[in-house]
């Protein structure tokens, strides 16, 4: 499974929603009932799955699912 499989799956677990399917362009006003909230949620649940932690600096610098991403692949290799 890809990363971004991987991701995709977190995605459709924290919005209860199966029909999730994120791209790199995939922003917050893309997907039903992501607000602060589930920002966080989903947050926890990224961190937790992968097994690693987000600074502050990156959680604000991210502007979709893409730069997620990247961060997340930067800290797995």
């Amino acid at each position: 499974m890809t990363t971004i499989e991987k991701l995709n799956a977190i995605f459709c677990q924290v919005f209860d929603d199966d029909s999730i399917q994120i791209e790199n362009e995939t922003t917050a006003n893309d997907i039903d009932g992501w607000d602060s909230l589930s920002h966080v949620n989903l947050i926890v649940a990224v961190e937790t799955q992968f097994g690693i932690k987000f600074s502050q600096k990156e959680l604000v610098s991210f502007k979709n699912v893409g730069d997620l991403l990247k961060r997340i692949e930067s800290k797995i290799s």
